[in-house]
C-alpha cells in the first residue's frame, strides 16, 4: 500500500493452512510472495505492518497472553525475525488497532479525532484512538472492551473472565449460547435448522432464524443486542468519541439491528453524549483491515519521528 492508502498489490492464504509449519512461518512466506510480485515492478517496501489477535508488546514486537485464536504466535519474536528476513522495519500490534488505524486514515473515521472501532468477530476486538493517538495501554491491553463484562454473574469467557461482552455478541458467542439453550432439546426447531447436529449452529445461523421468529435465536439475539448497547453506552459515557465504528465480521448481520441497538445504548447512555457521538454499524472489510496493517507503519513513523 502508498502512504496514501493506494493498495498496489494483495494476497491472501486461510489461516489453518499454516497449521503444518507455523502461523509465523506462513506470514514470513506471503510477505515474501508480495515484495517479489513488486520487485517485479520496479517496486520496493519501505516497511511491514502486522496485525495480530491478542494483546502485543509493540516495542519487542510479540504477542502476549491470552490470544487464544492465534495461539502458536505466543512470545514470538515477530518483529525482530521478520526485520531480519526481510530488512525493513516492522511493527506489530493488535490487529483490531491497526483495523482502527485504517478507518480513522481511510474509512468511516477519517478527519476525526477520537474513535472507537469494535469488532465482533469470531473473538470481540476494539481499537481506541484519542486526541489523535492510538491507546494501547502499559501492557497491550487498551481497548480490549470485548472481555469487559455486561454482566457480572454471566457466564464464564474463554479469556478467562466472566460475562464478558465477547460471550454475548461475538460469532463465537453467539453461536456457544444457542448451542447451549437447544441442548437437549430434540425438538428445537433451531436444532433441525442445524440439521439436529448443535455445533452446526453457527451466529449467522442464529441471526436467519431469529429473523424467521425462532424463540431461542431470537432470545439469543436480543441478548446480543442489548449487550452491545450496553457497552456503546459504556464507551459513550466514559469516552465521549466522536465516532464508533462497528465492524467485523458479525457486523453484516447486526446492520440490521441498529435500532434495537441503539434504543438499548439509549437506556444506558447520557442522552447528550450518545447524541453528539456518531455511530455506524458496517460490514467487516478484509482489504481495510490489512490497509490498517500499512497504516501501523505510518502511524509508527510519524510517532517516532514526532
Amino acid at each position: 500500500m502508498t502512504s496514501e492508502g493506494e493498495v498496489l498489490h494483495d494476497e491472501n492464504i486461510l489461516t489453518h493452512d499454516a497449521a503444518a509449519v507455523g502461523t509465523l512461518v506462513t506470514v514470513e512466506r506471503l510477505i515474501a510472495a508480495v515484495i517479489a510480485a513488486l520487485a517485479s515492478r520496479g517496486l520496493t517496501v519501505s516497511g511491514i505492518g502486522v496485525g495480530a489477535p491478542g494483546p502485543v508488546d509493540v516495542e519487542a514486537g510479540r504477542v502476549g497472553e491470552p490470544a487464544p485464536h492465534a495461539g502458536d504466535l505466543v512470545g514470538q519474536p515477530i518483529g525482530a525475525r521478520l526485520t531480519t528476513r526481510f530488512g525493513v522495519p516492522v511493527v506489530v500490534d493488535n490487529d483490531v488497532n491497526a483495523l482502527a488505524l485504517a478507518e480513522w486514515r481511510f474509512g468511516a473515521g477519517r478527519g476525526a479525532r477520537s474513535l472507537v472501532v469494535l469488532a465482533p468477530g469470531t473473538g470481540f476486538g476494539a481499537g481506541v484512538i484519542l486526541d489523535g493517538r492510538l491507546v494501547r495501554g502499559v501492557a497491550g491491553f487498551g481497548g480490549e472492551f470485548g472481555h469487559t463484562p455486561v454482566k457480572f454473574d454471566g457466564p464464564s469467557c474463554w479469556c478467562g473472565g466472566r460475562g464478558c461482552l465477547a460471550v454475548y455478541a461475538s460469532g463465537r458467542g453467539i453461536a456457544e449460547a444457542a448451542r447451549a439453550r437447544v441442548a437437549g432439546h430434540v425438538e428445537s426447531p433451531l436444532l433441525a435448522l442445524a440439521g439436529g447436529a448443535a455445533d452446526r449452529i453457527t451466529a449467522e445461523l442464529v441471526f436467519r432464524a431469529a429473523a424467521d421468529g425462532e424463540a431461542v435465536a431470537t432470545a439469543v439475539v436480543d441478548e446480543a443486542c442489548r449487550a452491545l448497547g450496553a457497552m456503546l453506552a459504556t464507551i459513550v459515557n466514559g469516552l465521549n468519541p466522536e465516532v464508533v465504528v462497528v465492524t467485523g465480521g458479525v457486523a453484516a448481520s447486526l446492520a440490521a439491528l441498529e435500532k434495537r441497538i441503539l434504543a438499548a445504548a439509549a437506556e444506558y447512555a447520557f442522552a447528550r453524549a450518545l447524541a453528539a457521538t456518531r455511530i455506524t454499524i458496517v460490514p467487516g472489510d478484509k482489504r481495510l483491515t490489512m490497509r490498517g496493517a500499512a497504516a501501523l507503519v505510518l502511524y509508527e513513523r510519524e510517532r517516532r519521528a514526532g
